[in-house]
């Protein structure tokens, strides 16, 4: 049987990582895929760029559109990034009748409910296991592990450079923007880390995650995000000393209400597994009905862990060329007229417990004033920490862990206590998980 030809967009570092896997281990691929894999052009923005693998016997262009229209390609792994050009040659590719393999999160995220109906449309497949947690294979086990469940919630540490960053305030006591810093140095971080540390990038993948767990169509814009700029070395050390680590985690939940969807620093008990994931690593925590929870772990960035995702989905779409296109594995895990169009709830209608922290005025009747004004929004007090302070100072840190409560009643609450005359600024609040 003659091998299958596919095209690459883009030689960056998946783009060279998934050449070097596809050639490295050519014959094992052969023989998972019932076919040879052969890489037939690649599309690269400059043709001189030195790269970390070889493109021998591979055509090279600067217009990924020829690449998208040559006749003799099969498959097109797009590996461009961006969404706007990376979405028209997509596009362009379906039309002519080819499969796509991608590791593009913000392109599935934004735009894939336009491109599944189109491949659908078109008989082919979009295949994107890499575009969420590198090469863990969430989307598999979700998707097709899973399948017998009813999926009650998920939570993802599915950003390593948040993970790094927060890994490293906690054991050394540093405070963010100098790990910000390393990590842009060690490559970690880009120039500008936005996208990593106000948590887009997470959001992303938890709305291919959420989408595929629950069966409803991809809603980014609705996802909730905040970011961990404002996490500071002192909450770390509070959050250790309560038992807790913090973490930048995403939470896709589904309630009798609707689905929670967020991201944002979350305080996790240390004895959870998923607490103890440190540095640039991934974790996903997936809730069954039938299976309960399940933890997977691995390297959610780099060159070949991301390939590995890609060369496996590129596998599975060879299997399946000469399958019935009505009996593939669906994209969104559930066939296509059985998604659910549930409400995604607005922040203010998620029900979590909360981490305070505030500095106030060191003299009697504070704390009541405090507690008086948590009472009145139905908050009750799980746990209370009153710092030292030394002689010359007249401010006192008090840390409050809450029972849960709907965040538009701690809304209220906070707004309430930082116009007390006794307190100083802004009150510090971290969501908290149990995780159970």
């Amino acid at each position: 049987m003659k091998p299958v030809k596919i095209g690459i967009l883009g030689l960056g570092t998946v783009g060279c990582g998934s050449v070097n896997v596809l050639t490295r281990n050519a014959a094992e691929i052969a023989r998972r895929a019932g076919r040879q894999i052969e890489i037939s052009m690649a599309a690269v923005r400059n043709l001189e760029r030195p790269r970390i693998c070889g493109t021998e016997g591979v055509r090279l262009t600067t217009d990924p559109f020829e690449v998208a229209n040559d006749p003799d390609i099969e498959i097109i792994l797009e590996l461009m990034g961006g969404t706007e050009l990376a979405r028209e040659v997509v596009v362009q590719a379906i039309s002519q009748g080819k499969h796509v393999v991608t590791a593009n999160k913000a392109l599935i995220a934004t735009h894939g409910n336009e491109l599944f109906a189109l491949a659908q449309e078109n008989g082919v497949m979009v295949a994107f296991e890499a575009a969420v947690a590198g090469g863990i294979p969430i989307i598999k086990a979700i998707r097709e592990g899973l399948a017998a469940n009813q999926i009650q919630w998920l939570a993802g540490i599915i950003n390593g450079t948040g993970n790094f960053i927060l890994t490293e305030m906690r054991d050394k006591g540093r405070a963010f923007g100098d790990v910000l810093k390393e990590a842009q140095e060690l490559g970690y971080a880009e120039a500008d880390p936005t996208f990593d540390v106000e948590g887009i990038d997470a959001a992303h993948k938890l709305t291919i995650l959420a989408s595929i767990a629950f069966g409803i169509p991809l809603q980014f814009d609705k996802a909730m995000t905040e970011g961990i700029t404002k996490i500071t070395a002192e909450d770390v050390s509070y959050a250790e000393e309560l038992g807790y680590r913090i973490k930048h985690l995403g939470v896709a939940r589904k309630t009798d209400a609707g689905v929670e969807l967020r991201v944002h620093p979350t305080l996790i008990p240390e004895r959870q597994l998923i607490a103890n994931v440190d540095g640039v690593m991934n974790a996903v925590l997936v809730m069954g009905d039938a299976v309960g929870p399940t933890l997977y772990y691995g390297a959610g960035a780099g060159d070949e862990p991301t390939a590995s995702a890609v060369v496996a989905d590129t596998v599975d779409v060879v299997r399946a060329l000469t399958s019935d296109p009505e009996n593939r594995v669906p994209h969104l895990a559930f066939q296509p007229d059985a998604l659910e169009d549930l409400p995604i709830l607005p922040i203010d209608q998620v029900e979590t417990a909360y981490y305070l922290r505030m500095a106030v005025e060191d003299k009697s009747g504070v704390l009541a004033e405090i507690t008086r004004i948590l009472g009145e929004q139905e908050i009750s007090i799980e746990a209370f920490v009153q710092k030292d302070v030394t002689e010359e100072w007249t401010q006192v840190p008090i840390v409050l862990l809450t029972h849960k409560t709907k965040e538009g009643r701690m809304n209220r609450a906070i707004s309430a206590i930082e116009a007390l005359d006794c307190v100083y600024g802004s009150v510090m609040r971290i969501r908290m998980e149990t995780l159970d």
